[in-house]
């Protein structure tokens, strides 16, 4: 509706200008492709959530994007070259076949940024603070921000040999954190009662740094991986725990998701509001690799219509601020003064309604102006409306 695109508009210019400032360029992926582009360097997990379509000139399959991430990996890789170290932003509409979660939305104005060319903690610390950055611009308080590890589910599994289906099985058990379930499909599997333990352990393994020196103690027999990984959490967590000691910082090692796709620190931020993240991303080292450039890769992404709900002053913003000016037709001095005026009130940000017909200003330029333009001694003037 035409009061929420206001503010729609706002919030994604605010959000556009903040990543331009920390060098961020700006690309936009096509909405439609053909489906061996679209899904080439991705998991089953996209390949799911995308809507398929038949192209009625070549009769090839076409899919709808369900996430630009993969879009822009390949524009970094292939398009730009893939060399250096190079940073990304996109803003546009995606079609899931599948609601993602609590609200169900399908067709979410996805936002979100990308750093290729750089493999070390530094770039997650920079996507991550760009993130939070991010919902400040919006006015998005008291967040909590949770930290992950892809590679340790990937090691535990490694060592399980499961099917790709078994894995998906115990991986939707962990996400939901039950134990009890846990156990049994793990049972009817064949996994030993020590592996077993473990995965149940990943459940409570959440909370502050502590929870770091317990999951060492539990998890370094599975060899440099594991260890690597939960080093690599504590030093993340120890950044922006000094850089940003205005959030909570929690540690979360069943907080695997897209286990498929990524493959280093993962990380979600949550309102208490809300049941679900607000945003959300991960590294994903190797993504070009299909289009001959494999690349380091960390980026994160949101939904710029949750952004909106969360932020209620911002949905105010246009309430009663606009200036109602008369029509004025005339050829004479006095309306090519208020032309003049009226134009140079647009240019410094105002919004200027002009009444239309003899009978006064309409029901709806009344809700939307505070203020009028009214001639006083062949000047005009403002003032305000009662």
């Amino acid at each position: 509706m035409p009061a929420q695109a206001v503010v729609l508009e706002h919030l994604r210019r605010r959000i556009y200008d903040l990543h331009l400032r920390w060098g961020y360029q700006p690309v936009h992926p096509p909405f439609v492709e053909y489906l061996e582009s679209l899904l080439s360097s991705t998991g089953q997990d996209f390949d799911r959530h995308t809507f398929k379509v038949v192209d009625p000139l070549s009769g090839r399959m076409m899919g709808l994007r369900a996430d630009m991430t993969p879009q822009v990996a390949r524009i970094d890789a292939h398009t730009l070259g893939g060399a250096g170290v190079s940073r990304l932003f996109y803003m546009g509409t995606v079609i899931r076949a599948y609601g993602d979660g609590t609200d169900g939305n399908r067709s979410p104005l996805q936002m979100g940024a990308e750093l290729f060319g750089h493999s070390g903690m530094e770039s997650d610390v920079e996507v991550i603070r760009l993130m939070l950055s991010t919902l400040d611009c919006v006015g998005v308080s008291d967040v909590h921000l949770d930290l992950g590890h892809a590679e340790i589910f990937k090691s535990l599994i490694d060592n399980l040999r499961l099917s790709d289906a078994d894995q998906k099985a115990l991986f939707d058990l962990l996400q939901r954190k039950a134990e009890s379930d846990l156990l049994q499909l793990s049972a009817s599997l064949g996994i030993g009662e020590a592996d077993s333990k473990v995965l149940c352990a990943l459940c409570s393994l959440n909370g502050d740094s502590a929870v770091l020196e317990s999951a060492e103690a539990l998890l370094s027999r599975y060899g440099n991986k594991m260890i690597a990984a939960i080093d690599a959490l504590r030093k993340t967590g120890d950044v922006l725990a000094r850089s940003r000691p205005d959030i909570t910082v929690h540690y979360d090692l069943a907080e695997v998701r897209g286990y498929q796709y990524h493959n280093g620190v993962v990380f979600a931020t949550y309102v208490s509001s809300r049941g679900s993240e607000i945003a959300r991303g991960g590294r994903y080292d190797g993504i070009g690799e299909t289009f001959g450039s494999s690349r380091a890769a960390t980026g994160y992404s949101t939904d710029l219509k949750t952004l909106m709900s969360l932020n209620t002053s911002a949905q105010q913003m246009t309430d009663g601020c606009a200036i109602m000016a008369p029509f004025n037709g005339a050829s004479d001095e006095s309306s090519a003064l208020l032309q003049h005026k009226i134009t140079e009130l647009r240019e410094s940000g105002e919004v200027v309604v002009i009444t239309l017909g003899s009978e006064g200003p309409d029901s709806n330029d009344l809700t939307m102006c505070n203020r009028t333009l009214i001639e006083k001694d062949g000047r005009w003037l403002l003032e305000n409306l009662k």
